[in-house]
């Protein structure tokens, strides 16, 4: 489980397809502290560490995985969105994000406001119902909160602060991104169905 409140961007250094997609991973966390088998979040995937190295870690991501989200668009030099596994007693920041992504929304329209930047996304028709104004959703695992909803798309406002401290200060209209919905409307939607 993860906050959505990222905490390093990391580098994409190499990537290898051997049957799955490998990607090392060159972070500011330090590695002695990471254990083989870790979960972190990548872009707001959850990827599971399979080597580590002095400033970098690898991940092995599936054909599954790589065709639900925005992986396939990795480069080497990709920035990358970081954050590790909750731990017991951890300050619960944002909002509770599994590392599961629901698809990918596209930055349609982005406005400067103030000091902040209004940007607006499109989300896949299955997954919009579950966006609400004032609700939670992460996006390339960062907890953020909507605006407002007008059909499939969104807005989203970014502090100066958040632009600083993950990739969104690089965003760009036409950027996919990984969207996942917030748990709580996916069960709240699901006990509508069944009532």
């Amino acid at each position: 489980m993860f906050t959505g409140i990222v905490t390093d961007i990391g580098t994409i250094i190499e990537l290898e397809q051997q049957g799955d997609l490998r990607a090392r991973i060159r972070t500011g966390y330090d590695t002695s502290g990471i254990d083989i088998g870790a979960s972190i979040a990548s872009d707001g995937v959850c990827l599971t560490v399979i080597a580590l190295g002095d400033d970098c870690y690898d991940v092995q991501i599936s054909a599954e995985t790589v065709s639900k989200t925005n992986l396939d668009g990795w480069k080497v030099g990709s920035r990358v969105n970081l954050e590790r596994a909750l731990k017991v007693g951890d300050e619960l920041g944002g909002h509770i994000v599994s590392g599961h992504v629901d698809g990918v929304a596209e930055i349609v329209a982005m406005a400067e406001e103030g000091d902040s930047t209004r940007v607006t996304l499109r989300a896949p028709k299955d997954l919009a119902r579950f966006i609400a104004p004032k609700g939670s959703v992460a996006l390339n695992g960062t907890s953020l909160t909507v605006n407002d909803v007008d059909g499939c798309d969104f807005g989203i406002n970014f502090i100066p602060h958040t632009k600083e401290v993950t990739t969104w200060g690089a965003a760009k209209v036409g950027d996919r991104v990984n969207l996942e919905i917030d748990t709580l409307a996916r069960y709240v939607a699901r006990l509508a169905e069944v009532s």
